[in-house]
């Protein structure tokens, strides 16, 4: 394996990782900036109302496209060890 074949496969691993976790991430962020702008309004700084609603939030995103990102990570793997 040269160089520029290893390089092309740590580029299509963190293509892959990326895209794989894109979705859950976008959720965190959403539920976050939603949690903070209603902190703001109500002027309440409680920690664990941050935390606990993203946690849920990003379990679920991540329940809800398993099957997605499963097949996106087979497509990986076979194109990996294909010949």
């Amino acid at each position: 394996m040269t160089t520029d074949q290893a390089i092309e496969v740590v580029r299509s691993a963190l293509m892959v990782a990326l895209i794989v976790s894109a979705p859950i991430l976008a959720v965190g962020l959403v539920i976050g900036l939603i949690i903070s702008i209603f902190q703001a309004i109500t002027q309440i700084q409680e920690q664990t109302l941050t935390f606990v609603p993203k946690i849920v939030a990003m379990a679920v995103m991540a329940i809800a496209i398993l099957p997605w990102a499963g097949i996106k990570l087979i497509e990986f793997s076979e194109k990996m060890f294909a010949p």
